[in-house]
């Protein structure tokens, strides 16, 4: 069971809403997380240097909280490893043919009201409506 923590969560997507804006005023790009990745990996871009201090902070910033508080994240998977890869390389593909990623489209895309970012939200959405609905009441859950 997933634990509800609706002022985490609010504050939480309030600074990923305000990193987004930042990005978008100052830098004129969409904060989409695979995008940025993409531009840093191989070091080609010549925006490299704002791309990889963009995923600096976004790897610094909770590595902070945890190095200067005694706030823990915890994380157990029932679900097994080679699945989990599995997934990982699955969510790779519909990236890369949805054009994006869910920060990208979701965040940003809706916000500037993309019909192609409404649309892909819409289909994450639903995509995540029937997996879960198939892992826990198909095939019985995790």
């Amino acid at each position: 069971m997933t634990e509800f923590t609706p002022l985490a969560s609010l504050a939480g997507g309030g600074l990923i809403g305000l990193a987004a804006v930042l990005l978008m005023a100052f830098n004129g790009r969409v904060a989409g997380m695979s995008g940025i990745l993409g531009g840093v990996i191989p070091p080609l871009a010549s925006d490299w240097a704002w791309r990889a201090a963009f995923l600096v902070g976004a790897i610094a910033a909770p590595a902070m909280i945890l190095a200067f508080s005694d706030y823990a994240i915890g994380f157990d998977s029932p679900v097994p490893t080679p699945w989990l890869v599995i997934g990982g390389l699955i969510v790779g593909v519909g990236i890369t043919y949805g054009s994006g990623c869910t920060s990208g489209h979701g965040v940003c895309g809706m916000a500037r009201l993309s019909l192609r970012s409404i649309c892909a939200t819409l289909t994450f959405m639903a995509s995540t409506a029937v997996t879960v609905f198939v892992v826990r009441h198909v095939l019985g859950g995790f």
